[in-house]
């Protein structure tokens, strides 16, 4: 008698393109990053300073707010930057700009009360995360052989 078992089908799991990990690590950095500010201001007395023109310790100024967009700008053009640069320009930038930012996550805490530290330690320690993604695919960018230049080349040309 024979026993008939089902096998299971396996998922396809294609190889993604760099560019495409990093276009959607940047995605997600730049969805956290706007909503920890937008859940920011759900915490007693924001509203209240933003009404009266503070934002932290600053007062709200047209510098103040293009510093504010130039930094939300950074994240939304690394999605397009990785996927439009050439690899070797695309590699450098991440990793430049990935290693920028990850001090940058941590002093958005500065100030802050150990009351709100559940909050600022979670979204820093998940933003440091998406950052240290994006260094080790920038970092580990599979390379391509090099050809060697001569008669065998053109063989493989023709």
């Amino acid at each position: 008698m024979t026993i008939r078992t089902k096998t299971p089908n396996l998922l396809e799991n294609p190889p993604v393109p760099v560019q495409v990990k990093l276009a959607a690590a940047w995605t997600s950095f730049m969805f956290l990053y706007i909503y920890v500010d937008y859940f920011h201001l759900y915490k007693p007395g924001t509203v209240d300073n933003i009404r009266a023109g503070i934002v932290f310790e600053f007062d709200i100024s047209p510098t103040l707010l293009t510093m504010m967009l130039a930094s939300v700008s950074i994240p939304a053009l690394m999605v397009m930057l990785s996927m439009t640069l050439p690899a070797r320009v695309n590699r450098a930038t991440n990793l430049v700009v990935a290693s920028l930012s990850i001090p940058y996550s941590v002093v958005n805490a500065a100030g802050e009360s150990w009351d709100w530290a559940p909050f600022y330690g979670l979204s820093i320690a998940i933003e440091v995360l998406l950052l240290t993604f994006i260094l080790r695919s920038a970092w580990t960018w599979p390379r391509t052989p090099a050809v060697p230049a001569g008669p065998v080349t053109t063989d493989l040309r023709q």
